[in-house]
């Protein structure tokens, strides 16, 4: 391991932009040596190029430019996490083999990482410097990293930026990522809920000469259900309870109608029975994806043995996590349906039986049971998590460790599917 900044440079079809960029990365090794560091290692990976790529690159190793070439293509997260492997330096940088990236930034970026004591510190292509993005990537990176941040709840304008450097420690725990062009938003959305400290440097950003090989229509997609799953694996309840709130959202909405009528003192309301129904369903599938993502949550935060994030802007919702109380609201609600069902079949409608209570009646009953049984699961889940170390505790085996569990299982409490 060295004091040196390891820069890995991913390259597929690059030789008419590679020697470029390898001259600039290498022209600022002197600049870096000013801000603290010994030197500079620069790692070409050759991602199974078909051009003259790997004989450019080639041509430096007199130099100390090492290259790397895979014999099947692994994409860029791949290329990527090919170069790390074989780079010795204390931090790791990385950018694009196409001169769209600035190197000489990187003087800049890495005295931010040490005078912020960073973690992690993207180059911004979006936080004020004059940039070349075109305009549909730059409304996509802007609803990306507003996503991220909302999820996160930490500002973040560049989740998707290919500028970055990183300690080498902080590997370990922004892994797993994938090999794709995913990889860059997957870490940002791993490092905000692995309490890495990320920071952010504005770059400028060129673009490239030629074909862009990123799809504004495909990746932007795989960009999207990257950073939900992501950030799913770690507070599933925070996009479950926003699906929710949506579903509350338009059962209030398909509610409004037949709400205005009985105001206005409308005797035949038939004609809004559908949008009620659509309501009453909406209502159900609101708290179902709740309670759903608490229990989630539940087993996310027992798996990492920490608590999750906290609630709305990092802090608790209520004093008592709601999902205790599910229990209790399950069963009131189960008692409302069953009064509806029995005021149904006693009051007098003819031959016909009184739908309008008795829809909202079995409704009332399923989502009371569904409330129950999330109760019973985050109890189970609770005890469960606690058994093994409540037996090396009473053994003395580890009672440091018990004593830690009992502190996890406290905070999940006071945290778990609390956040929206």
């Amino acid at each position: 391991m060295k004091n040196v900044l390891s820069v890995v440079i991913p390259a597929y079809n690059e030789e008419g932009g590679v020697a470029e960029v390898i001259e600039r990365v290498l022209a600022v090794e002197p600049e870096l040596k000013n801000v603290g560091l010994d030197g500079l290692e620069l790692i070409i990976v050759d991602d199974c190029s078909k051009d003259r790529t790997a004989e450019i690159v080639r041509s430096y190793a007199d130099r100390g430019v090492v290259l790397i070439q895979h014999s099947q293509n692994r994409n860029y997260g791949g290329a990527l996490k090919t170069g790390f492997r074989h780079a010795s330096g204390d931090y790791l940088a990385f950018m694009d083999a196409d001169g769209t990236y600035p190197p000489e930034y990187y003087p800049k970026m890495f005295k931010a990482l040490v005078d912020q004591k960073a973690d992690l510190v993207i180059g911004s292509r979006m936080a004020g410097i004059e940039s070349q993005m075109p305009l549909t990537r730059r409304i996509g990176n802007t609803v990306f990293a507003g996503l991220v941040s909302v999820i996160a709840h930490t500002r973040i304008t560049d989740s998707a930026s290919g500028q970055r450097i990183l300690k080498r420690d902080t590997l370990e725990k922004l892994y797993p990522l994938p090999d794709g062009l995913n990889f860059t938003p997957v870490m940002s959305t791993r490092a905000l809920h692995e309490d890495i400290k990320m920071i952010e440097v504005p770059i400028k950003y060129e673009e490239r000469d030629g074909e862009s090989k990123l799809s504004v229509v495909n990746d932007g997609l795989r960009f999207l259900f990257s950073i939900l799953g992501t950030a799913a694996l770690y507070n599933p309840v925070r996009l479950l309870g926003g699906l929710s709130m949506a579903a509350i959202v338009l059962a209030i909405l398909a509610l409004l109608p037949w709400t205005i009528a009985l105001s206005s003192g409308v005797s035949d309301r038939s004609e809004y029975a559908n949008l009620l129904f659509v309501a009453m369903t909406l209502a159900i599938v609101a708290v179902n994806l709740f309670s759903t993502g608490a229990v989630f949550n539940y087993i996310v935060s027992l798996f990492h043995r920490r608590p999750i994030r906290q609630g709305l802007f990092g802090r608790p919702v209520f004093r008592q996590p709601i999902e205790q109380r599910f229990g209790t609201i399950g069963l009131a609600m189960f008692l409302v349906g069953a009064v509806l069902f029995v005021i149904a079949a006693v009051v007098p409608n003819g031959n016909e039986p009184a739908w309008f209570l008795l829809v909202p009646s079995a409704m009332f009953v399923m989502t009371g049971i569904q409330l129950g049984t999330s109760w019973l699961l985050v109890h189970l889940l609770t005890e469960l998590s606690k058994r093994d170390l409540k037996v090396e505790a009473d053994l003395g085996l580890n009672e440091a460790l018990a004593a830690d569990s009992n502190q996890v299982i406290a905070s999940v409490r006071d945290t778990a599917a609390l956040s929206s």
